[in-house]
């Protein structure tokens, strides 16, 4: 039986090398490029991840960054810059122009490797390296001529290449066979897949799957050759919503046909702090383990404003793929050959200061101190100015024991636009038991690097009741913080099990189910887990402050299970019995 529960470790790490990593992935993420897209406030923002492992090193590859990353161990992350258009080219985009990609396909071929833009026109260069790391490049061709928006190429095992593309509401992803000696198309694209809304309640538009009126968006594909079958990832329905997600479908050729697997969305983040995982890629680690990389939707100062997030993925015992977001946005374990079973790459850290008292410096207009530790990416704590000595304190309400800690900087009154190379943030955390008496614990205040989502996990585990971070250096801007989050393990007993675990869904419309249960007292959040198998309950939502979730994802023709845990800072309870949906 193959249940994707969590286990916990308690185990603590007493050397200093990091071995852990925690959701959003702290990259420098370049700003808005696009003036009319900064209407509502200057912010970062990128999506559209594609990492693939060369030469035995992760090169990550995203939407308008002027460059790219590489990294050997997927925690520190190293940027080059690089424009991937020809000298005084510019990228078609939706509303205007910019000197930037979009979306870039990425891949292997034999000891190179290749990128490509998206792009509506017939003018934009395939690049290739054997040498990324040092940043040389040269051009495949100077001009791919059938283009493509979202493109992705796959090679197969028999040294034939592949692009898949497409973003529409209207039309589908395409296929097409590629030369790999000219890089020239091979007969003419094939339309592989349509969405199914109607069907499949996940792929509807809307923040909660719940817009009848607008079509949704099929996009993003990528496709990954497991065994002897095909599966083409596709994302659905929006990048602006906490609902976009990567769905797959399966077939026994590189051009299909494909039909869904049985279950999907295969990557899916709909609750927690960070949401949303959708259009991405999924690949390999130096063990063999697989890991899928996927956009976070923010959309608050745009509808763009996005951040991406990895989560464990694997095949099953029948070939179904799936991706690990339970817990996606709490500190994991980073590849190793540990993570061979994808359920145990989840430290058992836990969350100790959702909601609990905060005090601050200042605070600039609406922007409340409590918006720093209440689980949502979106909301904000925004002291006054960008000074010096700015600071807010968290109190865990006991002694508890902190393992790791994760700074989310927001973009409150940032002045840039583009992707900026030499800006830098510098912080102090400190500790203390009774909120008179306090030592250092994290001291960055020499920081040269930009760090917008800064997770350290500690040499050595610390006890705490208070921590309190002080700002030392902006670039620009307000000193803003998304998400002041302390991890580790609480001083109090499990909570209880969950009780009454209804799930309601109708004759009407089975996309669609109204699930609730009793509260449980000593609970912060529950972990609602979801499948189209009694023993293979995969999907998982997270639900903070609140006992009542309205699920809008199901497909309307098969029956579904369902069970939940309650879940508070010394772990999680054990898990309902399963619920039958027919």
């Amino acid at each position: 039986m193959l249940v994707c529960r969590l286990i916990s470790t308690s185990t603590a790490f007493a050397q200093y090398a990091q071995r852990t990593y925690c959701n959003p992935v702290n990259i420098d993420y370049g700003y808005a490029p696009i003036p009319e897209f900064v209407k509502w406030g200057r912010h970062r923002t990128t999506a559209d991840p594609a990492i693939v492992l060369y030469k035995d090193d992760f090169y990550l590859f995203s939407t308008n960054q002027k460059g790219y990353w590489w990294s050997h161990d997927m925690l520190h992350w190293h940027f080059l810059f690089r424009s991937f258009l020809k000298p005084g080219q510019k990228a078609n985009l939706v509303r205007g122009t910019y000197d930037d990609v979009t979306a870039p396909a990425v891949w292997v071929m034999g000891d190179t490797l290749l990128v490509f833009g998206s792009t509506y026109t017939d003018d934009f260069p395939i690049w290739m390296s054997t040498d990324p790391k040092s940043d040389r490049w040269s051009e495949a061709v100077d001009s791919f001529k059938i283009g493509g928006w979202d493109p992705d190429f796959f090679l197969d095992t028999d040294g034939k290449l592949y692009m898949y593309n497409g973003s529409s509401n209207v039309y589908p992803i395409y296929g097409i066979r590629i030369d790999r000696h000219t890089l020239e198309p091979i007969r003419e694209r094939k339309p592989l897949l349509y969405l199914d809304y109607t069907r499949f309640g996940w792929q509807r538009f809307g923040e909660y799957n719940d817009n009848i009126f607008l079509l949704p968006f099929i996009e993003g594909s990528w496709m990954t050759r497991h065994g002897n079958k095909y599966y083409l990832q596709y994302a659905a329905p929006g990048t602006e919503f906490k609902t976009y997600a990567d769905g797959v479908a399966i077939g026994d050729s590189p051009l299909g046909p494909f039909h869904e697997q049985s279950f999907n969305p295969f990557s899916y983040k709909p609750g927690g702090f960070a949401r949303g995982a959708g259009h991405g890629s999924t690949f390999q680690d130096q063990a063999g383990n697989w890991w899928h990389v996927s956009t976070i939707a923010i959309n608050v100062k745009n509808n763009f404003e996005r951040r991406i997030g990895i989560w464990p993925a694997y095949f099953d015992r029948d070939g179904i793929l799936y991706s690990n977001t339970a817990f996606g946005d709490y500190p994991h374990f980073l590849p190793d050959e540990r993570s061979k079973n994808p359920d145990r790459t989840f430290t058992g850290w836990m969350l100790l200061n959702y909601e609990k008292p905060v005090a601050v410096s200042s605070t600039f207009g609406g922007y409340h101190a409590n918006y720093a530790v209440d689980e949502d990416i979106r909301t904000y704590w925004s002291a006054a100015t960008g000074d010096l000595g700015e600071w807010i304190r968290t109190d865990l309400g006991s002694v508890d024991t902190v393992y790791g800690v994760q700074i989310n900087y927001a973009d409150q009154d940032a002045p840039f636009i583009g992707k900026q190379l030499n800006i830098y943030t510098q912080y102090r955390v400190d500790y203390s038991l009774d909120g008179r008496s306090w030592r250092t614990l994290i001291d960055k205040s020499y920081n040269k690097t930009d760090v917008p989502h800064d997770y350290v996990e500690l040499a050595r585990p610390v006890t705490a009741r208070y921590l309190k971070l002080t700002n030392v250096h902006l670039s620009g801007g307000k000193f803003a913080i998304s998400g002041f989050r302390v991890f580790g393990k609480g001083n109090r007993p499990l909570p209880d099990s969950v009780q009454y675990f209804t799930v309601l869904r109708t004759k009407e419309d089975k996309r669609s189910a109204w699930i609730r249960w009793k509260p449980v007292d000593d609970a912060y959040a529950y972990n609602i887990y979801f499948g189209v198998s009694p023993d293979k309950l995969c999907g998982c939502i997270m639900v903070y402050g609140d006992n009542g979730y309205f699920f809008e994802g199901m497909d309307e023709d098969r029956t579904y299970y369902f069970s939940i845990e309650s879940i508070n800072e010394s772990g999680v309870s054990p898990r309902s019995a399963v619920v039958r949906s027919e």
